[in-house]
């Protein structure tokens, strides 16, 4: 006879009174706020998704090639900027570092911003651009019309990608009627161009009937 055992029995009792998420959340907000380090800086990055709120707030992301991290300027500073960045643009960023509380973050708030050229990231994609328009290959003339009733759709994807179960749930809601073929590759990596490329030639090949009508290529992030 077996008895069955409880694990976690000589916990129970042991554990500290929990904080509540506000709690938490107003703990790191002081940690954050007592670093002279954190109240006092400059950082350099490129921005991306600059809007200024009808209040006159704006809004923006700093971003380098590993990381990102959301930044606010209020009004009052806004109305003493001769410059404003756009997308793209690498600048310094002067403030300090503080806690959204409501939603749980922590983002620069700027008292000052200064150009410091373009970022290399949007070099490189208006780079990337210029090289595939040189190709001919935004040529209005090489795209194909959508059908509007797609038979059979392809979907290149990683079989583990949060993208596919999004493709999937929406065509479930609003389109159940189409047959949906997945066609995997890795969706990062060195090694993802070459397999996105055997993927897609792969749905490509499919002969006469078993064709498919409508290729959707999806990744997240």
């Amino acid at each position: 006879m077996f008895e069955q055992l409880d694990l976690f029995s000589n916990l129970r009792g042991t554990i500290s009174e929990p904080y509540t998420v506000s709690q938490l959340t107003g703990h790191i907000r002081r940690l954050i706020e007592g670093d002279p380090t954190l109240s006092d800086l400059w950082v350099e990055g490129e921005v991306s998704n600059f809007s200024r709120a009808s209040s006159g707030h704006c809004y923006f992301t700093l971003k380098d090639t590993a990381t990102q991290m959301s930044c606010v300027m209020w009004r009052s500073v806004v109305q003493t900027q001769t410059y404003l960045p756009a997308r793209g643009d690498f600048v310094l960023a002067h403030g300090y570092v503080g806690v959204y509380e409501a939603g749980g973050r922590y983002q620069l708030y700027v008292d000052q911003l200064q150009p410091a050229g373009l970022g290399d990231l949007y070099v490189k994609f208006e780079q990337l651009k210029a090289r595939l328009e040189a190709e001919g290959l935004f040529d209005p003339a090489r795209k194909r019309p959508l059908p509007p009733f797609p038979r059979r759709i392809g979907v290149v994807t990683s079989p583990a990608a949060a993208a596919l179960r999004d493709v999937l749930n929406v065509l479930s809601r609003r389109y159940p009627l189409a047959e949906v073929l997945l066609s995997p590759t890795s969706v990062q990596g060195d090694a993802a161009p070459p397999q996105i490329v055997a993927a897609l030639e792969a749905l490509n090949a499919r002969p006469g009937e078993e064709a498919v009508d409508v290729i959707i290529v999806a990744r997240g992030g």
